[in-house]
């Protein structure tokens, strides 16, 4: 049990037993007045109604004060660990040697594609597993307190290089938590301060949000929780629809320069609700995330995509747009594989698109989630290609498939720079036996300056227009 519930425990003990006890006095004075006094008549009905309602009313009174008193509690109500006033109590009492500040660096991204209730649910996890880490390494006084968000402090009557190796052992064995990947900083520092928030201070601006790439590396970053009040309308609506896999999806179809033929289409989806009709990703996606049905959708959307393979030509292939979270969850990629190979379809035909705006923490371990992908059959291409160093650094360690490029490159080719920056981009992708993909292509000089530079694949309203997945069907059935 955690050192914080246990001192909780004591102390609503104290306090029952401080205000119980009056009670328990008067009953007995009560009981002898009534029972064992010399003067005392015979038991009523009247007198027996008084002795019930006082052992009742002293039982649930001392009861209610342990179970109760949530004005003044030691507990953080999320983590079960110490509330930061509590620890800092604590921490001035027990004056330990060292202290650490601890976080989940990417909560706000797990709260943003988990929702609130796993993220409550990690918060707890990393709490209990810290304190068992702890325990095993013999340091049972340790305690743990929540400052906010992400962010907690611990104490333990040891120097800080212990501290430090315990935390950097915890990190290294706990990357995945309650199956979501976390990415960790800490700080340590030696207790020479009195002042608690001074030495919170120190720490702080030793580790300076200092972005973690090595096991040396510390950080503190805080974030925070954004707070779910209920469901609305459109929220209920999207839910709903996600259950009862509610896409429509679009085609947009992609030109193959060579061939002259559209064989590829990318894929965009809607959902279609009762009272709200057709609902836009910029509006679904961000309620379908923070609720946590992430990696529902996603293997909604891949379903349906497999089950079109066998009603279209098979050199029609489909390219579309996967959560990186939904990727990473083994879960996910089980469903996924297990459906695909029932299937019985070519998996050639499936190109997954990524596109993150920042480096994943744990590149190496991603890359070899994205190997095992490929090595289904299934296609890899980075989206918005160029508009982010992430996709530039991914194209260092893994071999894509495809690359689609950014918007800019294809909307400023007139603009030098861009030309040149996209003539670069094309060449690497050549040489590298990548093909690429140009979208947003409206304009005849466009499509010609494209086809010059050697882009394979040309999307946009100056090629075709998108069409339903009737209209689909019916072209290439």
């Amino acid at each position: 049990m955690l050192q914080s519930k246990q001192e909780e425990r004591g102390r609503r003990f104290k306090l029952a037993l401080r205000a119980g006890i009056p009670i328990l006095l008067l009953f007995g004075l009560l009981f002898y007045r009534i029972l064992l006094s010399k003067e005392s008549t015979e038991i009523t009905l009247e007198t027996g109604l008084i002795l019930a309602a006082s052992i009742f009313v002293s039982i649930y009174f001392i009861y209610f004060l342990l179970e109760e008193d949530p004005k003044e509690t030691l507990l953080d109500q999320v983590t079960q660990s110490f509330n930061e006033q509590a620890f800092i109590q604590k921490y001035k009492s027990s004056k330990p040697s060292s202290l650490a500040l601890f976080t989940i660096k990417n909560l706000d991204t797990i709260n943003e594609n988990y929702g609130l209730s796993r993220v409550n649910t990690l918060l707890y996890s990393t709490v209990y597993r810290l304190h068992s880490y702890f325990d095993e390494n013999s340091l049972d006084k340790a305690f743990i307190g929540r400052r906010f968000g992400a962010e907690f402090l611990i104490a333990i009557d040891a120097p800080s290089t212990n501290m430090k190796e315990i935390l950097k052992a915890f990190v290294k064995e706990y990357e995945t938590i309650n199956g979501i990947e976390v990415d960790y900083g800490f700080a340590t520092v030696e207790a020479g301060h009195e002042d608690i928030e001074k030495t919170i201070t120190l720490l702080k601006d030793k580790i300076a949000y200092v972005t973690i790439k090595n096991d040396d590396d510390e950080i503190c970053m805080q974030a925070n929780i954004k707070n779910a009040e209920g469901l609305s309308k459109l929220e209920k609506n999207v839910i709903e629809a996600v259950e009862h896999n509610n896409l429509l999806l679009s085609f947009r179809p992609l030109l193959n320069v060579k061939t002259k033929q559209e064989d590829m289409y990318e894929i965009s989806v809607k959902l279609h609700t009762k009272e709200e009709g057709s609902i836009l990703p910029r509006v679904y996606l961000p309620i379908v995330n923070r609720l946590g049905l992430g990696r529902e959708y996603d293997f909604s959307l891949t379903k349906h995509v497999i089950d079109l393979l066998p009603l279209v030509n098979k050199n029609i292939s489909f390219t579309f747009n996967l959560s990186p979270f939904s990727l990473r969850d083994s879960k996910f990629k089980e469903k996924f594989f297990t459906y695909l190979e029932q299937s019985g379809n070519d998996s050639s035909r499936l190109v997954i698109q990524l596109y993150e705006r920042k480096t994943h923490h744990n590149l190496s371990g991603y890359l070899a989630t994205l190997k095992h992908i490929r090595a289904k059959g299934i296609r890899i291409c980075i989206d918005n290609f160029g508009s982010s160093n992430a996709s530039m650094e991914y194209m260092k360690h893994f071999k894509f498939d495809m690359i689609q490029f950014d918007r800019d490159y294809v909307t400023n080719l007139n603009d030098k720079i861009s030309y040149a920056m996209l003539e670069s981009l094309t060449r690497m992708s050549k040489d590298l036996n990548i093909q690429t993909v140009a979208k947003w292509v409206d304009k005849e000089d466009q499509k010609q300056k494209l086809i010059s530079l050697g882009i394979d694949y040309l999307q946009g309203f100056g090629i075709s227009k998108s069409m339903t997945e009737h209209e689909l069907i019916n072209r290439n059935n």
